[in-house]
């Protein structure tokens, strides 16, 4: 009789150690073959316990979402919209790396919570993959600027788990770090941190161990996928030697409960039309502001309340270049928004780059949106 029938006959441990006992050695196995025999059976076994353990606390566990925020507070975004095209005038990779963290940094002092990186010729008909986007070169700016924007984004500590050496990563290591809240050392405190889940077994009634960046890995009471990214609230009442204790909570807790920012989300449009169209809030963007030295004069104009704020900036030939698409069916951008805005009417240059219009748009703006988010600094 196998160990593993012999404990679920008799449900006890004295029957597992009759099956371990000296006279279930075979004619002519040695004692040393034996146990080391016994003990693969026995790994086996409590391999196999703890799985049936594990997938019997998962087909109980109610599919529930990760925790949002139950405290009622009025929720305000701000997302920009970037064309891709602008990585194709940076003449080496040099600087196309620098380019895009220009664009993270102003995302990040103004705190920004999407950022969106759009074509401005429609690739709707290409497949979703990277590989068959890869294939066509007009699309490549808008994957690398996603790629550094995203690996900008990320936690240094979990960058080598998320992103393995690439081409388009290279000089990354020139460009200054963002410095983002969710960018924590191994000695800085906080409540929360950001985490991938470790693929290590569970006891039952415990969830998913996380990685935290710390000396120790933090225990959450959901067992969640391998390797998935996560946001983690620490329970500084509840720790022990070998792991800390917390729950997992959505990404944009820190911000809704604590007015944390904690980085932003990034997004790839592959048509003009998909910058509205996509949104991820299921009311989509209330208010939308395009930029064009061609718009209002924004000293003259007054952004209205708003829940989620959509700014859109044009590449090098301006917003007016998108309308050539045959998706857009308008004649004059001005119809596309509720806004359109010049920023900088009395600009002492023949133009203004992308990423300097972003800067200087979201500076101009910044009371108007800190006041609705109720972040502003009146001393």
């Amino acid at each position: 009789m196998s160990v593993e029938n012999s404990f679920k006959k008799n449900g006890n441990k004295e029957s597992l150690k009759n099956a371990f006992s000296k006279e279930s050695v075979a004619p002519g196995m040695s004692w040393r073959e034996w146990k080391s025999k016994k003990k693969e059976e026995y790994r086996k076994w409590k391999e196999e316990k703890m799985l049936k353990k594990q997938a019997k606390l998962q087909s109980k566990e109610k599919e529930e979402p990760i925790e949002e925020d139950k405290i009622e507070k009025p929720w305000y975004t701000v997302s920009i919209a970037v064309p891709g095209s602008i990585m194709d005038n940076a003449q080496t990779p040099s600087l196309k790396a620098h380019l895009v963290a220009n664009i993270a940094r102003s995302a990040a002092i103004y705190r920004v919570n999407e950022i969106i990186v759009y074509s401005e010729s429609s690739l709707e008909r290409f497949e979703d993959t990277d590989d068959n986007l890869k294939l066509h070169k007009k699309n490549h700016g808008c994957l690398q600027m996603v790629r550094i924007l995203q690996f900008l984004e990320c936690p240094p500590y979990l960058r080598k788990f998320y992103f393995p050496l690439h081409k388009d990563l290279e000089h990354t290591g020139e460009i200054h770090p963002l410095q983002l809240p969710s960018h924590l050392s191994i000695n800085d405190e906080s409540e929360y941190r950001e985490g991938i889940v470790l693929n290590k077994p569970v006891k039952q009634g415990k969830g998913s161990y996380i990685n935290i960046g710390l000396q120790k890995p933090a225990v959450i009471d959901k067992i969640l996928k391998e390797n998935v990214r996560v946001t983690v609230k620490l329970d500084k009442e509840q720790f022990s030697k070998k792991h800390f204790k917390g729950k997992a909570v959505s990404p944009t807790a820190p911000l809704k409960n604590d007015n944390i920012y904690w980085g932003y989300s990034v997004r790839l449009a592959k048509s003009f039309n998909a910058i509205f169209s996509e949104s991820p809030y299921a009311e989509g963007y209330d208010v939308t502001v395009g930029t064009s030295d061609k718009g209002r004069n924004v000293d003259h104009v007054k952004i209205p309340k708003f829940n989620h704020l959509l700014i859109v900036f044009g590449g090098l030939k301006g917003i007016e270049a998108c309308l050539e698409d045959e998706a857009v069916e308008v004649d004059d951008p001005k119809e596309l928004f509720d806004y359109y805005l010049n920023v900088c009417p009395i600009q002492g240059t023949k133009t203004i780059r992308t990423e300097e219009a972003i800067l200087a748009t979201l500076a101009t703006l910044r009371p108007r949106i800190y006041e609705l988010q109720g972040i502003l600094n009146d001393t």
